[in-house]
């Protein structure tokens, strides 16, 4: 597959402060890759150079094979974005927003695709387009963010906290969404700090710390860096028994159930153990997308040191 976003070395400095400091990011064409880590990781900063508002300090970055500071206007008839803050002109309705806003990309806002998907996208996300957007809830102004950018067919889709003030029922419906850019063949940039968000989306995902890309790739292919976690009915086995399991970590008994961790990469070894055990009510559950994530912020998470997995 050709990339659409290839970052190498990317810096950005603001006075001393390294808001990215080597970054290299590569998303595929045809991708919802994730792009995860906590406030202040440099998550915006990336997303600010690869739209062309604001210049890489050092390094290459090109979007569609293109310099995004030199080619902005170009590219940006091919993106659609979701900022991380949404803010709308106070005099405007929704509906006035949405079409100057799709009107900017390059969008036909009077051809009959375009007036039948924001028909639709206004009823999914049960939006009221004639108030004027002085008088819009956070949620809503991210509603006319989300349905200018879906309304009218982009090659690649930038979302920075795309569902921030949305309820679950509108989460629910936006995830409808990406599932049809997708199915189109769209490539999607997923910035995020929501981890349920990212690991029920995303096919490819970057995790980000202090200004540099730390592990990417599949979901799958991450979860070896974390323990899978095993739990089983004790059932009269004996303590000897237990300690003898090979690789397990962390054993705990609880209300009769043994529950233990395990490297990911050794899961397929432990199980004959098991078996010749003879343990009942077996329970296997990978890691989760927060555990990967606490690997490499587990000792700081906005300010508030944690234990990491």
């Amino acid at each position: 597959m050709a990339a659409v976003i290839e970052a190498h070395g990317l810096t950005k400095h603001f006075g001393r402060v390294h808001a990215l400091d080597g970054l290299d990011l590569v998303v595929e064409q045809g991708e919802v890759h994730g792009y995860l880590g906590p406030n202040g990781a440099g998550k915006s900063t990336t997303i600010r150079i690869l739209l062309g508002l604001a210049r890489a300090t050092g390094g290459r970055v090109s979007v569609f094979g293109q310099d995004p500071w030199r080619d902005a206007s170009a590219l940006h008839r091919r993106i659609a974005t979701i900022p991380g803050d949404v803010a709308l002109w106070p005099n405007l309705s929704g509906g006035e927003t949405i079409d100057l806003l799709v009107h900017l990309r390059g969008g036909d806002t009077k051809a009959k695709a375009y007036t039948d998907a924001r028909a639709r996208l206004i009823e999914e996300f049960q939006f009221d387009p004639t108030k004027k957007a002085r008088s819009y809830s956070k949620g809503n102004r991210q509603k006319v963010a989300l349905i200018a950018a879906l309304a009218h067919p982009a090659e690649l889709y930038v979302f920075d906290e795309p569902t921030s003030g949305l309820d679950p029922l509108m989460e629910s419906v936006f995830t409808r969404q990406i599932g049809r850019i997708a199915e189109a063949g769209g490539t999607v940039l997923l910035s995020s700090h929501i981890l349920s968000e990212v690991e029920k989306l995303c096919t490819r995902i970057s995790i980000l710390r202090g200004g540099k890309v730390v592990e990417s790739g599949t979901l799958t292919e991450l979860r070896h860096l974390t323990r899978t976690s095993f739990s089983f009915e004790r059932d009269g086995l004996t303590d000897a028994q237990l300690a003898g399991i090979p690789g397990a970590h962390d054993l705990v008994l609880d209300e009769g159930r043994v529950s233990f961790t395990v490297d990911s990469d050794q899961v397929a070894g432990i199980l004959p153990s098991l078996g010749a055990l003879g343990v009942a009510g077996l329970q296997v559950a990978p890691p989760s997308l927060e555990e990967l994530f606490l690997r490499h912020y587990g000792d700081v998470v906005d300010g508030t040191p944690v234990e990491a997995s």
